[in-house]
């Protein structure tokens, strides 16, 4: 089962001082985006990858939402030209929204506020909480040490190995796009699973 794709959140690193192998890679995928019609859902940042995405897609002619907590908006944080923008209270609030707001999601290398919402995705996922497709985008082999991580979650049986579908790897913007529209729906019932 399926789902139509009609908007995408992404999350990504909002650092600046990143190789540009990053970058591009961003750029590209809101680029893929924008002119796939598939709206972008992310946090709103002016800089780093957050930024680049959203310019990318905006100069696509596409669109793109950013929720961001008050206290970012206070302290200059958002970007400026979005097609809409989100306040909410809470950093939690803030990906509750991004979620529910997103029919797939991907997520670009970043820092610990990046592994930290992909991670709990994958988790609401186990949890039957959010049942669509979700990518991480290894540009640079970044998330190798991650991935490997699980690998050794699912081996230790922390997890079981039914977990790995939760989610999928791409190597580029495109394999990414492709997957987001080849994964099925998660089935909530396999919640059970998430008992070892």
């Amino acid at each position: 089962m399926k789902k139509e794709l009609s908007a995408v959140c992404v999350y990504c690193a909002s650092s600046t001082k990143i190789d540009p192998v990053y970058f591009e890679a961003a750029t590209r995928l809101g680029h893929i985006l924008g002119k796939k019609g598939l709206r972008v859902i992310n946090g709103a940042g002016s800089i780093g990858l957050m930024r680049a995405v959203s310019d990318a897609t905006l100069e696509a002619g596409g669109t793109v939402t950013g929720v961001i907590p008050h206290f970012m908006v206070r302290e200059n944080w958002h970007h400026p030209h979005l097609t809409e923008m989100i306040e909410v209270e809470t950093m939690h609030e803030r990906k509750q929204r991004m979620a529910d707001l997103s029919d797939a999601v991907i997520a670009l290398p970043g820092g610990c506020g990046t592994l930290e919402e992909l991670l709990e995705i994958i988790t609401w996922k186990q949890l039957g909480l959010y049942l669509n497709p979700i990518v991480i985008l290894n540009t640079n082999r970044y998330f190798d040490p991650l991935i490997e991580m699980l690998q050794r979650a699912v081996d230790e049986q922390f997890m079981r190995p039914q977990h790995q579908a939760l989610w999928a790897v791409a190597q580029t913007p495109e394999e990414a796009i492709d997957l987001i529209y080849a994964m099925p729906l998660w089935d909530k019932n396999q919640r059970k699973f998430a008992a070892i």
